[in-house]
């Protein structure tokens, strides 16, 4: 073999696998995000909250960099009272991680509602019309940082995979 077909082949074997890979990303976009290891749904576009977007009960409370499960409801009924049971459930079954987990009840109208033991606050209207792209009576998580992350789908919810989700965000994140 002589030198010009060795320097073709050794730049083939560096330049293809290269090209190819390039081109199989580009050409077929949604074979790399087609299939997650999470249960919740993304939350897409992203939703980022801030300070007005909430208006806690109690003027002390806020999102304090902490994983915070929301649940959004316009009154809070029989599936309220359900979804909150199974929150605190959450939050127990975390074990030494539930220091890292706060939950939520989001009113995204103004009307009163009972007594719950957990954090309570009223959407805005600005957050309420970025709400209403979901179905009602949603649960979501909130990142440290104000990012509505993932959506769960409260008629049929399955706590362990919601604990599993958590585990996974706790495992490689540093905040919150």
């Amino acid at each position: 073999m002589n030198s010009k077909k060795e320097l073709w082949i050794l730049l083939a074997s560096f330049v293809l696998p290269i090209a190819f890979g390039t081109a199989f990303f580009y050409l077929s976009p949604t074979f790399f995000t087609q299939h997650t290891v999470n249960y919740g749904e993304f939350v897409n576009p992203i939703i980022t909250t801030t300070k007005q977007d909430i208006t806690f009960i109690d003027t002390q409370s806020g999102l304090q960099g902490l994983w915070t499960l929301t649940y959004t409801t316009k009154k809070c009924d029989n599936i309220c009272i359900k979804v909150l049971q199974y929150m605190r459930t959450v939050r127990i079954l975390m074990n030494e991680d539930m220091r890292r987990i706060q939950n939520l009840l989001l009113i995204t109208n103004k009307a009163k509602t009972q007594q719950v033991d957990i954090l309570v606050g009223y959407a805005s209207e600005v957050f309420n019309r970025q709400l209403n792209q979901f179905p009602e009576n949603s649960l979501f998580l909130i990142d440290p940082l104000g990012n509505m992350m993932l959506r769960y789908n409260s008629k049929n919810l399955d706590i362990k995979r919601v604990i599993k989700d958590l585990k996974r965000l706790f495992k490689y994140s540093r905040i919150g």
